[in-house]
């Protein structure tokens, strides 16, 4: 989707014009994807634009860079006050998608990234549901990648680092040609692990499941547990279970779960329907809970919201 570009984006302590955010031709990530990064979402409430979750956001960065042995150069209380600050100085009063970046700049070259500079962005900007506005109503037609999710034992899958999203584009790129909305990726043992970039969910009797996230080779969605929140303080039943394909295919009901796509509907799986291929009421019901949730109306949840003054 195309960007709107704001006034200001954060580096490395200062507020730079969007147009001079520039880094150089052999920043070190770019090269070979060592980095980390956050995609964040803030919302239009009743109370001003607050920050969906933050804390825990900036956290898991913190985590993917442990992860890949990345020494943060700013505490995590100076990266969240960095975010609220570009939300703030570029006056987006009605929500915007926010992208904290940690990558290995300019200065070394090689497969040792040890050396290198780590520098820190934030850019934020207004965007709309990642799936589409029909989507997020009607639902989404997903296939099951021929691209296979990594190996947890060959790259860590616990990290949101910046080179392991090629997986992704090579599956949302061969969905997208193929006529789809998006893709399913399945673990190296079959079972499911993820959508590109977002979890999954299926409704089976009344029961949610979804795949256990470290197993199957899936990033742990701040936005999935969310989900899980919602739906077992709603009443429903919630597991965690291994899945395979026939799974999804005989589900009543399905949905995935991101930052950026948000909450949405999947109504057919490789060409089968599922349910009778339209939102399913416990899909509808947790999909708006969430809406109602990001907007400050449910006041169980306020403590997700991290308002920006």
């Amino acid at each position: 989707m195309p960007i709107t570009p704001t006034e200001k984006i954060w580096m490395d302590g200062e507020f730079v014009d969007w147009a001079e955010a520039k880094v150089h031709v052999l920043t070190h990530t770019m090269h070979y994807g060592s980095g980390v990064f956050e995609g964040i979402r803030a919302y239009k409430t009743g109370n001003g634009v607050a920050i969906f979750r933050l804390r825990d956001h900036i956290e898991r960065l913190f985590a993917s860079a442990k992860v890949l042995m990345i020494d943060v150069p700013f505490t995590l209380e100076e990266i969240l006050d960095a975010t609220r600050q570009v939300v703030k100085v570029n006056g987006l009063h009605d929500g915007c998608y926010l992208r904290p970046l940690v990558y290995l700049g300019y200065g070394e070259m090689g497969l040792n990234p040890l050396p290198c500079p780590v520098n820190v962005s934030i850019a934020a900007w207004p965007w709309a549901s990642y799936l589409g506005d029909e989507g997020v109503a009607n639902g989404v037609r997903v296939k099951v990648s021929s691209w296979q999710r990594h190996d947890p034992n060959a790259v860590p899958t616990a990290a949101k680092s910046t080179g392991m999203y090629l997986n992704s584009s090579l599956a949302k790129v061969e969905a997208l040609k193929a006529g789809y909305d998006e893709a399913i990726l399945l673990a190296p043992d079959g079972h499911v692990s993820e959508c590109t970039g977002e979890n999954l969910f299926i409704v089976r009797n009344g029961t949610l499941v979804t795949p256990p996230s470290s197993e199957a080779g899936a990033l742990d969605g701040i936005t999935q547990r969310s989900v899980e929140t919602i739906a077992t303080d709603l009443g429903y039943r919630l597991e965690h279970e291994a899945m395979i394909r026939t799974d999804l295919y005989l589900a009543d009901e399905a949905f995935l779960t991101g930052t950026a796509a948000e909450v949405v509907p999947i109504c057919s799986v490789d060409d089968r329907e599922v349910g009778n291929g339209r939102p399913g009421p416990i899909t509808k019901e947790i999909q708006s809970t969430f809406f109602a949730t990001v907007r400050g109306e449910v006041d169980q949840y306020k403590d997700w919201l991290d308002h920006v003054e």
